[in-house]
């Protein structure tokens, strides 16, 4: 890994407007770059905002690829790595919860939510495939929302070499604080089991369908401690430089770096074998 400056967005995004929500999208990013950022986390599905209620009939499978071409031209304009969530509809099929990662060649891939929530289910169809990206010696994966409940999709992301997670949220419900504080009991831990860096964010706002997402950003360390975090409930971002220095103290600390005395073969019951 190198030092690297990061951005983590949050964003209100009403559902159904994609252009408006990709308009707004270009100026955070403008603003992101301005300060120095290489990389630019959005919320889930900023693109086309939260929906459960027949998010296939948002747009068509053609519209799908036009958006995330669209992503694809922001981030070569702006020279940075931009992450962004949508609705992705396929020809056939349930559509997938999506994060769009594309730098400034162009597309480093499609992220599809694993791990779906219990009113996610019957409407989305899960993802089967969790990997890394890689851009400029920054090795990354990305968790959505409920996903970074489960600690073994951490574990799996860190033994594949990822140096940051970025956990972008659509998380209603609860003020500022009682979001971070919730977030706070498992996102430190996923960093320090790890040793890795951690940055999430989340929507903002009241949208049509009903929800209310609080303004929540945060940076946490590999050692699990609060580098950058933002409590508010208008729109905004964190910007934060992760330091190359602070992964290698963790990672080479005989007492503090935990994955290489793991003993995987006593863990065959998490498999059912």
């Amino acid at each position: 890994m190198r030092d690297i400056t990061v951005a983590a967005v949050c964003m209100h995004s009403e559902p159904g407007r994609v252009e408006e929500n990709l308009a707004h999208m270009e100026l955070f990013a403008s603003e992101a770059v301005s300060r120095g950022a290489e990389m630019i986390c959005f919320p889930e599905l900023c693109i086309s905002g939260y929906v459960l209620n027949e998010p296939h009939s948002l747009y068509g499978p053609g519209d799908s690829q036009n958006i995330i071409a669209r992503i694809v031209d922001m981030a070569a304009t702006h020279e940075v790595v931009i992450m962004a969530g949508m609705v992705e509809i396929l020809s056939r099929g349930k559509p997938y919860i999506s994060h769009i990662v594309s730098g400034p060649k162009g597309m480093l891939g499609v992220y599809r939510k694993t791990h779906l929530s219990p009113i996610e289910k019957g409407v989305f169809q899960a993802g089967a495939e969790i990997g890394i990206f890689r851009y400029k010696n920054v090795a990354f994966g990305i968790q959505l929302c409920y996903e970074a409940h489960f600690p073994e999709i951490s574990t799996l992301m860190a033994l594949k070499e990822a140096e940051i997670i970025f956990m972008p949220h659509a998380s209603p419900r609860g003020t500022p604080q009682e979001k971070l504080d919730s977030w706070l009991r498992h996102l430190r831990s996923r960093a320090f089991d790890n040793a890795l860096y951690v940055v999430a964010c989340n929507q903002v706002g009241q949208t049509s369908e009903g929800y209310q997402f609080p303004g929540v950003a945060v940076v946490v360390d590999p050692s699990g401690l609060i580098i950058s975090q933002r409590m508010r409930v208008d729109e905004g971002m964190v910007v934060a430089t992760l330091k190359a220095n602070r992964l290698e103290e963790i990672r080479t600390h005989q007492m503090r770096y935990f994955l290489p005395n793991r003993r995987p073969e006593l863990y065959r019951a998490l498999i059912g074998g």
